[in-house]
């Protein structure tokens, strides 16, 4: 008999913490913010690399709508801490004009040791982004649809886009948080395994090596989680509105539970070759929700609104299932309108065709995504 899994979900985010008079990052936040921050939300907050980011995770959830009201609850949280200090949070995956060379990291052993090993890399590292957590218990069962729904990786990094600026310019890109974070190790799509023992076994190998202590230093854009029985999603940038984040967690547990419906009637999604994944994700990174994707089934390139509608009837029996077909459709809106990545832009071009300089432009940004963080 086939266990069937929960599907239980879990959605972590990373914020950057802006100074409210300059809008710039605030390099060494004040330690009776992190402190307010805890009383505020209690192991749910923590510190991240960077000493002006903060991340937070919601409880798992079988409702994409219970996790999406926490994952609110949250983010207002992390606001009131941050507005007793004079700061504000924002949700992009990377900030419109500060400088990573500016920034202090963490004094942890944990960050300490990343710094020594991978040098200028992990410094550039002034990026965030938003993981999804999906309950899967059985371990080979876990590697089968997280090799499955690789494919749809960059669909969702498409519709989730949030970092167009970096340090005052437009790089031409959607997701420029991944440019960076491709630098690191082990990164990118994850190799296509046999079986939770083949993953376990690469991970040894690199631990006899020395160059990895664990599994968590395996920074797939999916991967078995090294703390939980999930799957974990990582390929996305930070959502700036939390509804655009419900519609991204909804698409991703709907596709498992679709696929794991497939592998239920002895059937499964084609498994392509991880060169064709990987254009997909650069057509992603480069021009995100208002860009096209190549349909592999039909060797053409087609717009994200056309795939958008295909995604919806592919799961819409998953997501009535699971109680998200709402916020499942909400990709609709990401589709046609944009993701934070191109609000970002236009209010860039508003402010300089309003008078302001590149500076002010910037700055008027990031007003647009505080304002946005607890929509």
């Amino acid at each position: 008999m086939v266990d069937v899994p929960s599907l239980t979900l879990g959605i972590e985010e990373e914020y950057l913490i802006v100074d409210r008079k300059t809008r710039d990052l605030v390099r060494e936040p004040s330690a009776d913010f992190h402190a307010a921050c805890s009383e505020a939300l209690g192991e749910q907050v923590t510190g991240e690399y960077l000493q002006c980011q903060v991340e937070i995770g919601t409880k798992p959830h079988r409702r994409v709508g219970d996790a999406a009201a926490e994952l609110k609850t949250l983010r207002a949280g992390v606001a009131r801490a941050a507005e007793s200090f004079d700061y504000a949070a924002i949700a992009a995956s990377t900030h419109p004009f500060a400088k990573w060379r500016e920034q202090t990291h963490t004094r942890k052993e944990r960050y300490d040791a990343l710094r020594s090993d991978l040098g200028h890399a992990v410094r550039r590292l002034l990026i965030c982004g938003m993981h999804c957590h999906i309950g899967i218990e059985d371990e080979d069962m876990r590697i089968d649809l997280m090799n499955q729904v690789s494919y749809f990786l960059p669909h969702l990094l498409a519709l989730s886009c949030s970092s167009p600026f970096w340090e005052g310019e437009d790089t031409g890109l959607s997701s420029y948080r991944l440019t960076v974070f491709d630098a690191l190790p082990r990164t990118g799509l994850p190799d296509q395994l046999g079986s939770f023992g083949e993953f376990r076994r690469l991970v040894e190998q690199l631990v006899v090596a020395g160059v990895i202590e664990d599994s968590s230093k395996i920074w797939w854009d999916i991967r078995p989680s090294s703390k939980f029985p999930t799957i974990e999603q990582r390929v996305t940038d930070i959502c700036s509105l939390a509804d655009d984040a419900a519609a991204i967690a909804a698409t991703f547990q709907s596709l498992v539970a679709f696929l794991f419906r497939l592998r239920s009637m002895n059937q499964r999604w084609r498994v392509y070759p991880t060169t064709l994944i990987a254009e997909n994700r650069w057509q992603a990174q480069r021009h995100g929700a208002m860009g096209k994707l190549i349909d592999h089934g039909k060797h053409a390139m087609s717009p994200m609104q056309d795939l958008v509608e295909e995604i919806i009837l592919l799961v819409s029996e998953d997501a009535e299932a699971l109680g998200c077909r709402q916020e499942l459709e909400h990709i609709r809106t990401i589709a046609r309108e944009g993701s934070s990545a191109d609000r970002q832009r236009r209010r860039y071009v508003d402010a300089r065709a309003g008078g302001a300089d590149d500076h002010e432009a910037c700055v008027a940004v990031v007003d647009g995504l505080i304002q946005e963080f607890t929509k």
